[in-house]
């Protein structure tokens, strides 16, 4: 049951998704549109109760529930960037708007960029660590809670992972080759003075 509800509320996450879109900018009817992709989570919150649900019906706590909770987490965490990334493409192509800026490609830039998306992920692990850690409770210390806590780690490993990524481009920052290419010849303005040679009192006196 919870399975095929998570299969669902995926399908149901871009069907809303692309309908949202679809009604803003095609049929051009903005608040529907909108209206539309704010019921996103509401699948969420349907998927959630479900789990209470089964749990509290006295089915033992599987991975299910722990996929479940981590489902949850992601769509927290990294939900709004993915319908903010739509809607910009979407806004250009359907809608006439300016093209999205891609993200940065070089240097600090980049890093924080990285930086911003992981904490996207570290939003997702504590949310469903949270959820994790009520299901536990709820449960109780009679009940298997082994796999939801395995998931929880799991989860936790996964946000490690992506913040040593996330960090290996602050620690080694990618640099722009055009930066680093030499001055043109026939700009002097933009030559650092200490390269530029000052004439000598002889060349001035000669002048």
């Amino acid at each position: 049951m919870i399975v095929t509800l998570i299969v669902l509320c995926e399908v149901g996450f871009w069907v809303l998704l692309a309908a949202g879109l679809a009604t803003r900018y095609l049929l051009k009817m903005p608040r529907a549109g909108m209206a539309l992709l704010l019921a996103e989570p509401v699948l969420e919150l349907v998927l959630l109760v479900a789990t209470a649900i089964d749990l509290k019906n006295g089915a033992d706590p599987g991975w299910e529930h722990g996929l479940a909770a981590l489902y949850i987490g992601y769509t927290v965490g990294h939900g709004h960037r993915t319908v903010r990334w739509l809607d910009g493409h979407a806004a250009h192509r359907l809608g006439g708007g300016p093209k999205p800026p891609k993200p940065p490609e070089y240097g600090t830039a980049r890093a924080r960029h990285e930086g911003r998306v992981w904490l996207g992920t570290l939003a997702g692990g504590a949310v469903a660590t949270v959820l994790l850690l009520l299901a536990m409770a709820y449960v109780g210390e009679d009940g298997n809670t082994e796999s939801l806590r395995s998931w929880m780690y799991g989860a936790w490993r996964a946000v490690g992972i992506h913040g040593l990524i996330a960090l290996s481009y602050l620690v080694r920052r990618k640099k722009d080759p055009e930066a680093g290419s030499a001055v043109a010849a026939g700009d002097p303005e933009h030559v650092p003075d200490l390269l530029v040679r000052r004439p000598g009192k002889d060349e001035e006196q000669v002048r």
